[in-house]
């Protein structure tokens, strides 16, 4: 697996109260995978990440959200965490970069809440995902098709409901990642 992501370059997108696990797990996977990786965000500096409700660690911020672009980039891992989800659906500059990997067929892993960002950039209508159960409602109501699931996989577009799910979430994130490029991941 070493040498499967190699030449791909991967964005994870996040912001203060991340759940950390989330954004390491993955991190580390796609990186040993091969994959040159970039933490890109709205805040300058660091970001803060979280055990469920504790603080955790901080973690550097490769480039700015304002000025990132996602033709830059091969695929996007949103981690979730509530706090982090909602601030980034309420920034119009992550919102635009998410959507931008839908209109360029890129490969797109979201997990727990992170799905609250993939409502704001309007891409889950008619989409099959799950997410963390409590946003069942928000997902059905934008017009996806929720599934209670440890992962769902739908042309690119990759979903997990929580940490617990991580192993299943990373393995298809490589898969999908690996593959490249999907016709059905629009928006």
């Amino acid at each position: 697996m070493a040498a499967q992501l190699a030449g791909r370059k991967v964005a994870f997108l996040m912001t203060d109260g991340f759940e950390q696990v989330e954004f390491t797990e993955p991190w580390e996977a796609v990186k040993q995978a091969g994959a040159e990786v970039a933490l890109v965000s709205p805040i300058e500096g660091t970001v803060l990440g979280f055990h469920h409700t504790d603080k955790a660690d901080t973690f550097d911020v490769d480039l700015d959200i304002a000025t990132a672009d996602a033709s830059a980039f091969d695929a996007l891992v949103l981690p979730g965490g509530v706090v982090n989800a909602d601030h980034l659906r309420m920034d119009v500059h992550a919102v635009a970069f998410v959507r931008a990997f839908f209109e360029q067929h890129k490969p797109v892993a979201a997990i727990c809440h992170a799905p609250w960002l993939l409502i704001e950039a309007d891409v889950v209508r008619g989409r099959q995902l799950t997410s963390y159960p409590s946003l069942k409602t928000d997902l059905v109501n934008a017009g996806a098709d929720w599934s209670d699931e440890q992962v769902v996989v739908d042309q690119g577009l990759v979903t997990s409901r929580r940490p617990a799910d991580l192993p299943a979430f990373i393995g298809k994130m490589i898969e999908e990642i690996a593959e490249g490029e999907h016709a059905g991941q629009t928006t």
